[in-house]
């Protein structure tokens, strides 16, 4: 059986961060000439976008231009979808997660996710972060586990608020806590790719500074594919930007380029709000 182990697993602790202009800039995601279905209804047609290491790249475009259907794609979400066909060839460090023997719930370990509204479990803080480290039996005593999830709730910028209630129930927090919580049981497992669906949207702008500060952060160490509808965030805190239109990825390149100097007349359309 195929896994996911030709993936390099990022190292859990006493590795010093690498900011990426330090390193080579790699692609870690290829998607080569992908088009996606539902049923006879195309949704993304020809989509070729490479995501380089230590890089966060926004996905904007108008809403129902695919970037969520391409965003799933990347770890298989939309394979929980019976009418859904994904055709071409998505890589991952160099691997076909399409393969038929490639190990999905392994898959989504190294590519994590992050959804649009919070989704804590209904468990406690701990155990939400604690969840995939135990199943993937990622840690060999209680203590190790203990260190690895204050690792995470402190790596996602939440350990001060919540380590003296860590068996209240993840529910309790707040919105902007509560993302937060979820982007710490994401990386607990040190996924090399993480995916973002919208993680601000239904936050207030002092929440959504805190993820944008986190996201920053967390480059360091992982590769970020966001989804946006806000321009503004997108040019904040990504350093490339594509812009699909219409099941189409219209162009993309450097985030500042993107903005400036777009080469399609309709991504410069969307960005002035001519389009939308």
């Amino acid at each position: 059986m195929l896994s996911m182990n030709a993936i390099q697993d990022p190292v859990y602790r006493d590795e010093p961060a690498v900011e990426a202009d330090q390193r080579d800039v790699q692609p870690v995601i290829s998607a080569n000439n992908v088009t996606v279905s539902y049923g006879d209804k195309v949704a993304l047609s020809n989509v070729s976008l490479h995501a380089p290491a230590n890089q966060v790249t926004s996905l904007i475009g108008p809403s129902g231009c695919g970037k969520t259907t391409f965003l799933r794609c990347l770890n298989r979400m939309n394979d929980l979808i019976d009418i859904c066909r994904v055709e071409g060839e998505i890589l991952v460090a160099g691997q076909d997660i399409y393969d038929p023997a490639v190990d999905v719930v392994s898959l989504r370990a190294h590519v994590g996710m992050v959804f649009q509204k919070a989704n804590p479990f209904p468990k406690s803080i701990f155990d939400n972060v604690a969840y995939g480290l135990r199943i993937h039996e990622m840690t060999t005593s209680k203590t190790e586990l203990q260190d690895r999830v204050e690792f995470s709730l402190k790596r996602a910028g939440l350990w001060d608020e919540v380590s003296d209630r860590l068996n209240d129930s993840g529910t309790s927090l707040s919105g902007g806590q509560q993302q937060r919580l979820c982007i710490a049981r994401t990386i607990a497992v040190e996924p090399q790719v993480i995916l973002m669906d919208e993680p601000c949207s239904a936050l207030d702008p002092v929440a959504t500074a805190r993820i944008e500060e986190l996201i920053d952060e967390l480059r360091k160490k992982f590769t970020i594919i966001i989804v946006t509808h806000s321009m503004h965030q997108a040019a904040r805190i990504s350093q490339r930007t594509a812009f699909f239109h219409m099941g189409e990825l219209v162009e993309h390149g450097e985030t500042e380029q993107i903005f400036t100097t777009p080469k399609d007349t309709r991504t410069e359309s969307y960005i002035t709000g001519r389009i939308g």
